[in-house]
């Protein structure tokens, strides 16, 4: 039913685009609209990733800088029959999380240090578990499809205002109508976008949840970050507001409730939903993350078994 609606969505916001461009120009305008769109996806397909870790200053981990992490992203991947995507460390102390990439093969997973110094080992893996399940459900090359849709609906009807004066009048619309056009041709992008990203959160919960097999771990871990997210600023999503649909809870405000407006679902939805998929599973939350596979320090421990003064890096 999720692919059955994205798919419905992904239907809804091409024909919108090709509407608008459509009204601007007549056909040769939807041609044009074609065109630019499938330059801009073109380049978002092969661009996009390097794009978003940028911005939010990300930097890549490996086995020697980060082997607690990277031990941990390989065994999910494993289980997820995923191959091994790069692992990326953003600094920021809000706990929050995304993937990225055009596909499996070339694919990344980004944690925030606050994630890693804030939640449970279990909590962690529940998470890095939902952002594979993106991953491996291709949400991360629907998402920059849709968003680069968005974006070229957007331009295009920005684009009209400014030359759709004698155009607007030949197609009948008028200038009223060209100015509705252009109010509302983006934000019915933008719900769709939404409504889009939202839809993909579902799926990518119940199957990062088989995943990790803690639904229960993963449901905390949401509370935990929704929590957070209310009072601890993520500088670099609150400078890029466009990716915040990427990351496992909205970085720059908290919803209470599945609006229009909202890049992802309610988490008190969601936690009911893992919870329900808990008790069909005969889950309790447990899993195999919640001991350190080892252990390279003694004395006061952190998270995730080393000395609590080194954080998780070891």
């Amino acid at each position: 039913m999720n692919y059955f609606r994205t798919a419905i969505l992904l239907a809804g916001l091409t024909a919108l685009f090709m509407v608008v461009g459509f009204l601007i120009g007549g056909q040769s305008g939807m041609l044009i609209a074609l065109v630019v769109a499938a330059g801009m996806n073109l380049f978002s397909y092969w661009n996009s990733d390097r794009m978003v870790l940028s911005m939010h200053g990300a930097q890549e981990v490996d086995a020697r800088t980060a082997p607690d992490l990277y031990a941990m992203v390989a065994e999910l991947a494993r289980r997820a029959n995923l191959p091994m995507p790069k692992v990326y460390l953003m600094d920021n102390p809000q706990p929050n999380a995304f993937a990225t990439g055009r596909n499996p093969q070339h694919a990344a997973v980004a944690v925030t240090s606050g994630l890693l110094n804030t939640l449970s080992r279990e909590e962690v893996a529940g998470v890095v578990a939902h952002e594979l399940a993106h991953i491996k459900n291709h949400d991360t090359l629907i998402m920059t499809i849709t968003a680069t849709i968005a974006g070229a609906i957007s331009m295009i009807a920005q684009f009209g205002m400014f030359a759709g004066g004698n155009r607007s009048n030949n197609n009948g619309m008028g200038i009223i109508g060209t100015i509705a056009m252009v109010i509302l041709a983006p934000l019915a992008a933008m719900l769709v976008q939404m409504a889009i990203s939202r839809t993909r959160e579902y799926a990518a919960d119940r199957e990062g949840a088989a995943i990790s097999g803690a639904p229960l771990s993963l449901a905390s871990a949401l509370a935990r970050i929704s929590d957070a997210s209310h009072h601890i600023e993520n500088d670099s999503a609150e400078r890029n507001p466009a990716t915040a649909h990427m990351f496992i809870i909205n970085p720059l405000s908290g919803h209470r409730m599945d609006n229009l407006f909202s890049t992802h679902p309610a988490t008190e939805n969601r936690i009911a939903a893992l919870e329900d998929l808990a008790r069909s599973m005969g889950a309790t939350g447990g899993g195999s993350f919640a001991q350190p596979q080892a252990a390279s320090t003694r004395g006061a421990r952190g998270p995730w078994g080393g000395a609590a003064s080194r954080g998780p890096w070891g």
